[in-house]
C-alpha cells in the first residue's frame, strides 16, 4: 500500500492538546495521528513508562516530543532556571540535532511572550510558555562549560544530547549547577543502540544520577525482546507498557466465484511502502552494477535523491572521488562519516537535505552508518547499500531513510557470491527482500567465470584517475584495507567470511594499482590480477610539501642501500591483522607474569646458594626463554613447592606466581 495506516485525528486524543501545539502539528502537515502516536502519547500523558517499537518513518519522534511539551506546559509550578524538566538521549550527533530542531519548531510556534511591561496578554498565557530547548553535542563551537553557562542563561527545560556530552553536563562541569530533581521525562531514542556496550558506562552513570520518580520511554525501530526487556530494570522502567506497531504484507487470493479476498501473508519490520531488492554479482562487478542501478533509477523511475552506504569512512572518501567519473557532470555529491568534524557533518547533512535535485541532476549522499538511524532527510527516493552493514540491525534503519511518512521508496543491497544467504537471514528477521537479476549490457552468463566486460574498462578509468596524484592511490589502498577489516568483524560471520570473499575482485572494484601486502591476500587468485604499469619512484604527490617529504625518504633509502648492503633477513611469517592484537596482548600478559614471578622469587630465595640463586635469577629475567624449557625455573618451582608442604610458604602465594604460566 502507498499510504500509511492512520489512527484518527489529533482531536481524538483522551487529553486535548494545547491550542498552539495543534497549530504547530498542522503546520508540519500531520493532519492525523499514526498508530504509534495514537498508542504512545496517551500512555505517556497518563504517567506510564513505555517501550515503543515501530518501523522507520512511522512518526516515533513526535510520539515523545508532544508528551514532553504537554507535560511541562501543564506543570503546576514553573521550573527554575537551573532545573531540568526533560532529557532526551540519542546515539548520534545528527539525530540529536534533528530532535532538537523539532523541539525548536514547536517552541518557536508558541504565542510571542510579551515584554514584562506590556499589559497585552490576550493571546498569551504565562503558564503555557516555555524557554527554548538546549542541545548538547560534541562541537568545536561549544565546550561542556559553555553548555552549562548557556543552560543557566536560557533557563532551558529540555536537554537533548548524546550520552557522553549529557554525562559531562550532569556529572562533570554541571555537577553543582544543574538540578535534575524535578525531571519529568527521560527518553532514550534508538534505545537498542544506546543499550549497546559502547554507551553502557555513560548511560549507567546518567541513570543512577536521575530521580526514580520519572517517566521513561524507550523508542526504536529494532527493539527486540532481548534488547529491551532484559535492560528494563537497569534503565529504571517500572511496569512499562509495550507498544509494537506491526506491518503486514497482504495479497489477494482468487476464489472460485472470481472474487478477490485479501489474505495476510506475513508480518514485516519495514514500511509497507518500501520495496527492498538484492542484487547478487561477482565482487569485481559491484561498482559496475551500482552505476547501472543508478542509471535504471534515474531513467526509469525518475529518482533524483540517493543515499549510498559503505562499510567505512575510508571507503566513503575513496568513492566520493570515484563515482563522479561514471555519473553525469550535473550530479551533486556529499560525503558523511564519523571521522569528519561535527560542524562539517551537520553542514553536509543540511546541504544535502535542501539541495535541488532532478533525475537529470541527481544528488548523492555517500555515508556510513552514522547516517543510518533516525535521520529524517526529506524526499530520499533510493537507498543503495554498496556494502551490507556489519551490524545487522542497521539494515532496516538504512533502508528506512526512504519511504518515510507513507511515501514510497526503494532500497538496494549489493551482494557478492555466497553473501546471497544474507537474504534468507533477513527474512528470518521479518525483512522481505526481493531478488533482482544483475543488470547486463552484454550477452554473458551470470555464472560465467569471466568478469563483465565493463569491469576492465571501469578499472582502467579508475587507475587513470589514481595516477594523477599519489594521494589518491594511498586513499584507495586505505579504503580497501579498512573494508577487509570491517568485513572480518561482521556480526553474521557465518555468511560474511573473508576466506570466502574474492579479494582480487574487490580490489578491481576499488580500482587499485597494485595489491597491498596483506596476509589475507596470500591465497587470493592472483592469476586474475595484473598490477598497473607504474614507475613508483616517479609517481608523485601533487602537494609539494608531501612530495618533498617522499623524495627525502626515497633518497635516504637509496643512501642506506649504497652504504650498507641489505642482509637477508630471516623469513617472518605473516600474521593476519585480526590475530595480531590478540597475540600482542598474550605477550604483554606473559611479560607481566614474568615480572611478577621475578619479584616473588627475589623475596623468597634466602638461603639459596649464590651460584644457584644467580642462575635462577638470570633465567627468570630472560623474556625470550619459554617456561617449558627453562630448567632452572622448574627446579626452583619444585623446591618452593616443598616449602608450601612444610608451611613455610602459603598456597595462595605460590598460586599467584605459578598459576597459568
Amino acid at each position: 500500500m502507498a499510504t500509511p495506516g492512520y489512527a484518527g485525528p489529533w482531536s481524538s486524543l483522551p487529553t486535548p492538546l494545547t491550542a498552539w501545539m495543534l497549530d504547530a502539528i498542522q503546520a508540519l502537515g500531520h493532519t492525523q495521528m499514526t498508530p504509534v502516536q495514537a498508542s504512545a502519547i496517551p500512555l505517556f500523558m497518563r504517567n506510564k513508562d513505555v517501550v515503543v517499537e515501530a518501523v522507520t518513518g512511522s512518526g516515533k519522534t513526535l510520539a515523545f516530543v508532544i508528551p514532553i511539551l504537554e507535560r511541562l506546559i501543564r506543570r503546576e509550578s514553573r521550573l527554575r532556571k537551573n532545573e531540568v524538566g526533560a532529557l532526551v538521549i540519542s546515539p548520534t550527533r545528527e539525530l540529536a540535532n534533528q530532535i532538537h530542531s523539532i523541539f525548536e519548531f514547536f517552541l518557536s510556534s508558541q504565542p510571542q511572550k510579551p515584554p514584562s511591561s506590556s499589559t497585552d496578554t490576550d493571546q498569551f498565557v504565562e503558564e503555557e510558555w516555555m524557554p527554548p530547548a538546549l542541545l548538547l553535542v560534541s562541537s568545536a563551537q561549544s565546550s561542556p562549560a559553555q553548555d552549562v553557562q548557556r543552560f543557566l542563561e536560557t533557563g532551558a527545560d529540555i536537554i537533548v544530547g548524546t550520552p557522553g556530552r549529557v554525562e559531562e553536563f550532569l556529572l562533570g562541569k554541571g555537577g553543582n549547577s544543574v538540578n535534575v530533581k524535578e525531571l519529568e521525562i527521560l527518553v532514550l531514542d534508538e534505545a537498542d543502540r544506546l543499550l549497546d556496550l559502547g554507551f553502557q558506562q555513560s548511560l549507567t552513570r546518567i541513570l543512577t544520577h536521575l530521580p526514580k520518580q520519572r517517566r521513561t520511554g524507550l523508542f526504536s525501530a529494532t527493539m527486540t525482546d532481548a534488547d529491551a526487556l532484559s535492560e528494563l530494570v537497569r534503565v529504571g522502567l517500572r511496569n512499562p507498557a509495550r507498544v509494537v506497531v506491526k506491518v503486514q504484507s497482504k495479497k489477494s487470493k482468487k476464489l472460485k466465484g472470481g472474487d478477490d479476498v485479501p489474505v495476510t501473508i506475513a508480518e514485516q519490520r519495514i514500511p509497507a511502502s518500501l520495496k527492498i531488492f538484492s542484487l547478487t554479482c561477482r565482487a569485481s562487478e559491484k561498482l559496475v552494477q551500482l552505476i547501472r542501478i543508478i542509471s535504471y533509477e534515474t531513467k526509469e523511475q525518475l529518482a533524483s535523491r540517493f543515499i549510498i552506504y559503505f562499510a567505512t569512512g575510508a571507503s566513503v572518501d575513496h568513492f566520493y572521488r570515484i563515482l563522479p567519473l561514471f555519473l553525469p557532470k550535473s550530479a551533486q555529491f556529499f560525503s558523511l562519516h564519523g571521522h569528519l568534524p561535527p560542524a562539517s557533518r551537520t553542514r553536509t547533512l543540511s546541504t544535502f537535505a535542501t539541495s535541488q535535485s532532478t533525475a537529470s541532476a541527481p544528488a548523492f549522499l555517500l555515508a556510513t552508518d552514522v547516517a543510518a538511524r533516525g535521520l529524517d532527510v526529506p524526499d530520499v527516493d533510493v537507498v543503495l547499500q554498496f556494502d551490507p552493514p556489519t551490524d545487522t540491525k542497521a539494515f532496516p534503519h538504512r533502508c528506512g531513510r526512504t519511504a518515510r511518512a507513507g511515501k514510497s521508496g526503494r532500497a538496494w543491497v549489493l551482494l557478492a557470491g555466497r553473501e546471497r544467504e544474507y537474504v534468507d537471514f533477513l527474512s528470518v528477521r521479518k525483512i522481505p527482500v526481493n531478488d533482482h537479476p544483475p543488470f547486463s549490457h552484454h550477452a554473458i552468463s551470470h555464472d560465467d567465470r569471466t568478469d563483465d566486460p565493463d569491469v576492465s574498462s571501469y578499472l582502467s578509468v579508475m587507475r587513470k584517475h589514481l595516477l594523477t596524484d599519489r594521494v589518491f592511490h594511498d586513499k584507495a589502498a586505505k579504503a580497501f584495507v579498512s573494508f577487509v577489516q570491517a568485513y572480518s568483524k561482521h556480526e553474521a560471520s557465518y555468511i560474511f567470511r573473508v576466506k570466502d570473499l574474492d579479494l582480487v575482485g574487490v580490489a578491481k572494484s576499488y580500482g587499485l594499482l597494485r595489491l597491498p601486502r596483506m596476509p589475507e591476500l596470500r591465497n587470493a587468485m592472483k592469476d586474475e590480477w595484473s598490477d598497473a604499469e607504474v614507475d613508483w619512484d616517479l609517481y608523485a604527490y601533487m602537494d609539494e610539501a608531501q612530495e618533498a617529504k617522499r623524495l627525502v625518504s626515497l633518497q635516504a633509502k637509496a643512501d642506506s642501500r649504497a652504504n650498507d648492503p641489505p642482509k637477508k633477513a630471516p623469513a617472518k611469517k605473516a600474521v593476519p591483522w585480526s590475530n595480531q592484537n590478540s597475540r600482542k596482548e598474550e605477550r604483554e600478559k606473559r611479560r607481566e607474569k614474568k615480572d611478577r614471578k621475578k619479584k616473588w622469587l627475589a623475596s623468597h630465595t634466602q638461603g639459596v646458594p649464590e651460584e644457584r640463586h644467580k642462575r635462577a635469577r638470570t633465567d627468570v629475567s630472560d623474556d625470550q626463554s619459554g617456561s617449558d624449557n627453562d630448567w632452572a625455573e622448574v627446579v626452583q618451582e619444585e623446591r618452593l613447592a616443598k616449602k608450601v608442604k612444610k608451611g613455610q610458604v602459603s598456597q595462595a602465594q605460590f598460586d599467584e606466581v605459578f598459576a597459568d604460566l
